[in-house]
């Protein structure tokens, strides 16, 4: 029997559905991701072909396609063990073919799957389907315990009725088990009727004193919201909190009773008892795994949104730009690791300062720190915003500096895990990891995109429970993310570092260290044209990336722009109609008034892409991120002692939750606004009220010196 598979076609109009799009735009899609089209690329160069998809469109299609055939695969395997053991009917195709999910095709399966030994195998071994049989009729006069009699065979093992009537009932209770209708129906039953319950391992209190809240704890699971979920499943991975979830259990069994026993006699009787044993042992047990998948793939899908909602927040954050920066990396005891960094991050100057042992070495230490400043002409300074942070900008801030130098506090999270990397040992091979964290501190404030490409995204500390959560899909949705920043801003083809030449679309790490070899050797790129020179980069890769790589001061103007080297050719035209260069059609606003779009579209090259063209003529390679501006802490604070209710303080959102988020507010730790207190309207999704890295204003509710909790509202603030 020939096995058949959903076309890609079909695959089309299933997602197109999904999506509300049209086929076409899937298909499209389908066929440039095959081709090894990147997601940054299709959005940006293929809009003809999509209908102008965005990113989060097209990998959306990418992730469903992928869902789809594994589904495919999966099918295929059932469908081959089936014809193998000779199981294999048309009709058992055809519910197989249309199955419309991996759940529904698992169901289907279920009866023919190769089993370990059971109970109800080991029943038809002695014998008893024949009694299973009869008690499934559930006929008026049966008489079990004279037809279980026939079955006693002690030979096979059937010792007495009893042993006889078990058996048929464990035939019975895996029917019950595998029949499409119980199976749907209690999974129903889960899915709306379920509840999630925690309550304490024995012994486990003290030990657990964090999860108290969960030690006595009920919730409808489809209310569950992701941290709480997340939360109660560390806990029971902990040994902390024993967990359950499902319906109650009298009335998932009754549903299955009400199906199943048909009548009122004896054999009905065995037949309820089998529905109670069925359920309770296997179809129960089965409806709570899967519940608990479900549960636990929701609240994962959720958090990993959040943490990918905050990455991109953090990496567009605003760059200060190429200056000449003092960046310090704070501390108390072992002093103040000092880097001064030139216009492109490269080092300068380290030394180490004590300014937190006594006046007259604060005093010292920051008449060094002035001669700094003025011998590397800094143009900006950064602190790290970790242990002495607030103790150190005071410092720097009464030096009476000129005001064109910006102090700024500066996220140092993650710094450390740089600073013992092989990329930060490359980078510094002659320093050690206090002059490393200093230096990457400095270079977050120039361009945090560039610095944080080179952490891995999760030590970043803009998730939560991101170690709890599915790992792959964690790593695929950051790297998404981090691709989909670098793309937006484009990086420069001279000036970037491997690790964010990586990011660029069609390249990868081999590549962007070819660039730079390349680069090292050969001098700067003069053309976008000169990639192609660069060992195994070749046509494919081409394509992909170099729309997004920018060339400053080269020999085609358009190479630092956002337009495709693919479509210089239509910008040519555009020049020669309005009889000027190109470089005067980029600069000129009256010129670009002057061209007719539609005068060029051709069969290749649309609106959409002449649009895009435009916006680029206009602002050529225009920094997506916006303009940086200085954030200063309140003077009145520096740690929680300082804080007292009512206050009304500046603060910076270091991370956002779903239940609110977190503000530093130059205290050392940061404050929770819940979600009640974010705005005065209800908000259901934080990020659409906040984003990591935004300057807000708020106010002090409540401060736990005991346990370091602040509460802060932004209620009727800005």
């Amino acid at each position: 029997m020939t096995t058949i598979h959903p076309s890609i076609s079909l695959h089309a109009a299933t997602i197109a559905a999904e999506l509300g799009v049209r086929p076409q735009q899937v298909q499209a899609t389908l066929s440039l991701l095959d081709d090894g089209a990147t997601m940054p690329f299709i959005a940006r160069y293929r809009k003809e072909a999509t209908g102008s998809l965005d990113e989060v469109q097209v990998s959306a299609v990418r992730d469903r396609v992928s869902e789809l055939r594994q589904m495919d695969d999966r099918r295929a395997a059932m469908l081959s063990s089936l014809e193998e053991r000779g199981l294999l009917t048309e009709e058992l195709q055809h519910q197989l073919i249309g199955a419309t999910t991996l759940v529904q095709m698992e169901d289907i399966y279920l009866p023919y799957r190769p089993k370990r030994r059971t109970r109800a195998m080991v029943a038809r071994e002695k014998g008893l389907a024949g009694l299973a049989d009869l008690l499934w009729a559930q006929g008026a006069g049966t008489d079990v315990h004279s037809a279980a009699a026939t079955y006693v065979d002690l030979e096979r093992g059937v010792e007495d009725e009893a042993a006889a009537l078990a058996g048929a009932r464990d035939i019975i209770a895996e029917w019950i088990r595998e029949d499409e209708w119980a199976r749907s129906t209690t999974r129903v039953l889960f899915t709306g009727r379920g509840v999630i319950r925690s309550r304490a391992a024995k012994g486990k209190e003290l030990e657990g004193a964090k999860y108290r809240d969960y030690f006595e704890f009920e919730e409808l699971a489809w209310k569950a919201p992701s941290h709480r979920v997340l939360a109660i499943f560390r806990g029971e991975q902990e040994g902390i909190l024993s967990v359950q979830t499902g319906p109650e259990e009298e009335a998932a069994m009754a549903s299955l009773a009400q199906h199943f026993v048909t009548g009122t006699s004896a054999a009905s009787e065995q037949v309820e008892l089998a529905v109670r044993d069925g359920y309770k042992r296997l179809l129960g047990p089965s409806m709570e795994t899967e519940a608990r998948n479900e549960l636990k793939g929701r609240a994962d899908a959720t958090a990993i949104n959040v943490f990918a909602d905050n990455l991109r927040s953090l990496l567009l954050a605003p760059p200060l730009g190429q200056k000449r920066v003092l960046a310090i990396d704070p501390g108390f005891r072992t002093g103040c690791k000092v880097v001064c960094l030139d216009q492109q991050g490269a080092l300068l100057h380290s030394d180490t300062l004590y300014f937190h042992m006594g006046v007259e070495q604060e005093k010292k230490e920051a008449s060094r720190l002035a001669e700094m400043v003025s011998r590397y002409e800094i143009e900006a300074i950064a602190i790290g915003s970790g242990t002495a942070g607030r103790e150190t900008e005071a410092v720097v801030r009464n030096l009476n500096l000129p005001k064109s130098i910006a102090v700024v506090m500066v996220n140092e999270s993650g710094a450390s895990v740089y600073s013992a990397s092989a990329i930060a040992r490359e980078e510094f091979p002659d320093h050690d990891l206090t002059v490393r964290g200093a230096a990457s501190i400095g270079r977050r404030l120039t361009d945090p995109l560039a610095e944080l490409v080179k952490i891995d995204p999760k030590a970043i500390g803009v998730g939560q429970y991101q170690h709890d959560v599915d790992q792959d899909a964690l790593a695929q949705k950051l790297n998404d993310v981090v691709v989909s920043c670098v793309n937006a801003v484009g990086a420069d083809l001279n000036t970037s570092s491997p690790q964010l030449l990586a990011s660029v679309s069609g390249l990868g790490p081999s590549l962007a260290k070819a660039i730079v070899k390349y680069r090292e050797q050969k001098g700067a790129f003069r053309s976008r044209n000169d990639l192609l020179r660069v060992p195994r980069l070749g046509p494919k890769a081409f394509e992909q990336s170099a729309g997004f790589l920018r060339i400053r001061g080269g020999d085609n103007p358009l190479d630092g722009s956002g337009v495709h080297p693919e479509s210089y050719g239509v910008v040519r035209e555009m020049a020669k109609d309005l009889g000027c260069e190109i470089e005067e059609l980029m600069g000129d606003e009256t010129k670009q008034a002057q061209v007719n779009v539609s005068d060029y579209i051709t069969d290749s090259v649309g609106l959409p892409t002449l649009n895009d063209i435009m916006e680029e003529l206009a602002k050529p390679g225009r920094d997506p991120r916006d303009a940086f501006e200085v954030f200063s802490f309140s003077d009145e604070v520096r740690t929680i002692e300082d804080l007292r209710p009512g206050m009304e303080l500046p603060g910076v959102v270091t991370n956002v939750t779903a239940f609110g988020a977190f503000v530093d507010v130059g205290v050392h730790g940061d404050g929770l606004v819940h979600i009640s207190k974010l705005a005065d309207r209800f908000v259901t999704d934080p990020n659409a009220v906040v984003s990591v890295g935004q300057h807000v204003s708020v106010t002090v509710l409540d401060v736990d010196l005991e346990r370091k909790r602040v509460s802060l509202s932004m209620i009727g603030r800005s």
